[in-house]
């Protein structure tokens, strides 16, 4: 009966806290791949320019740092527009897009990234545990909603009611 508690409680901690398994990545990771780019650009082959960058991408979408997050969406953003490459490198920055969507708060647009990888890879494990943190991210967000809604529609009730008993 306690193992039921327990668990009970602690799916109504991560509901409520909104864990997910996504890692999350440190400054100092970021400034350690910052640097990493910039000795790649000095002479260096274009492919390992390219996996430094994808590597930066990571750690910044992958930050808890919401200007850190934006900038990884812009660079991913602009890689993706501004090549052609091959399904899997596509499908690496899709997803990582997407985390860094969901990290922002545009479960939606994340959602559609995630819809993109999987159709390249149907059963990537990465991109459908990723779908499902989504999905269940609307899914509180939708229950919190209708339970705020809820209970204002009960304050403005009782308020109706409390002013019409004092007229009376």
């Amino acid at each position: 009966m306690e193992a039921k508690i327990g668990k009970f409680f602690e799916s109504v901690g991560t509901f409520f806290s909104g864990g997910d398994n996504i890692p999350w990545c440190d400054r100092d990771v970021i400034a350690g791949c910052e640097r990493e780019v910039a000795e790649a650009q000095n002479g260096t082959s274009n492919e390992l320019v390219k996996e430094c960058i994808m590597r930066l991408s990571w750690a910044l979408v992958h930050s808890r740092h919401e200007e850190d997050v934006q900038r990884g969406i812009a660079m991913l953003e602009a890689s993706i527009t501004s090549s052609e490459a091959n399904p899997l490198e596509l499908r690496e920055r899709l997803y990582l897009l997407a985390v860094g969507y969901y990290r922002s708060g545009d479960y939606s647009r994340s959602r559609e990234l995630v819809e993109q990888c999987l159709m390249i890879a149907p059963d990537w494990r990465q991109a459908l545990t990723l779908k499902k943190a989504i999905e269940d991210r609307i899914t509180r967000d939708g229950v919190i909603g209708i339970g705020i809604a809820a209970t204002a529609v009960g304050l403005i009730a009782g308020g109706i009611a409390a002013a019409v008993s004092r007229k009376k």
